[in-house]
Order: C-alpha cells, then structure tokens, then sequence
C-alpha cells in the first residue's frame, strides 16, 4: 500500500502542472497550432508577435494574447461556425512556449525554452546551477498575467510558467 502511494506521487505533480497550464494565457513569443479538422486551408501554425495579434483565414486579425488555448478553439469555432462551416472541430495547441529567463547568482544567467513541470531547482540546472554565492532562501519571480506583472517569493520547489523571470539573490556571509 505505501510503495502504491509513493508510486503514485510523480503523477500527482504532472497532473498539477497539466491543469496550471489548461488555463495558461498565451502570450507573444508562444507558438501555437491551430487545426480545423477536414479544412487544411484554415489550419495554421504561427509564432505569437509583440502585437498579441494574429492573421486568421475568413476572421481577420485575432488578438489571442491573455486568452487560454480552450478560449481561443472556442472563439474561432463560433466565427466558422454558420457562415463558413456547419460544426467546424477546432483544436488549438501550444507547440512551443515563451522562455523564462533567470538571473542573478546561478552559473549561466539568459533566457531557456520552457518545459512543462519546471521547477525553480529545474530552471538553476538549466542554467548551470547555482554559484557558491546563491542565497537559496532568497529566490523572485517576476510573471506577468495578461497586463499585471508581480513579483513573488519563491522556493526551489515553486513552477516556473512561461516568460517568467527569476532572480537567485546574492548570500551575505
């Protein structure tokens, strides 16, 4: 019974950063795929721009920046739907995410391709891991959410999100 629940403790940390990012906002620089099943001319990929805005066949230009990818499959299954299609099946995916960028007492500061289920420890590795310098209780994240930006404490074990920005502090002896 406990070797099950430890088994089982892996998954319950990819189903946590799984439902996070089922209500992930896009945001310029994500690359995302948009399918219409049966309709090749009106599936296309497109890496998102500064402007938020994207082209999109028969609807114009999109502003898709802050929306989640079930919001964006439904806004452009309601503009096909009646006039060009009679139940268009849309399905929108992230194919590649922002970068999150870290600073500060880690060995490679600069900014790296996002993975899904990255940790603040993850993300340190990632850029060479941390100095002798690093004050490893003294962590901050800058993320912003549609037109906020905060700033967060954080620990080693807190996910980092696309286009976050980390910060390692400097340990005073």
């Amino acid at each position: 019974m406990v070797f099950l629940l430890i088994s089982l403790l892996p998954l319950s940390g990819q189903a946590a950063a799984t439902q996070s990012l089922s209500q992930y906002q896009l945001g310029s620089g994500d690359v995302i795929q948009i399918t219409v099943f049966g309709q090749p001319d009106l599936s296309v990929r497109r890496r998102l721009p500064d402007t938020g805005a994207i082209n999109y066949p028969f609807l114009g230009e999109v502003k898709v920046v802050g929306m989640t990818a079930p919001e964006l499959e439904e806004f452009i299954y309601q503009g096909l739907k009646g006039d060009y299609l009679v139940n268009p099946s849309v399905s929108v995916s992230i194919e590649d995410y922002r970068p999150f960028f870290i600073d500060g007492e880690v060995k490679k500061p600069g900014g790296y391709p996002y993975q899904p289920g990255l940790t603040v420890d993850k993300a340190a590795a990632i850029a060479g891991g941390y100095t002798e310098r690093a004050a490893r209780d003294e962590i901050k994240i800058v993320r912003s959410q549609g037109s906020q930006t905060r700033t967060l404490e954080a620990t080693r074990t807190d996910q980092v999100q696309p286009g976050d920005i980390i910060t390692v502090e400097q340990r005073f002896f």
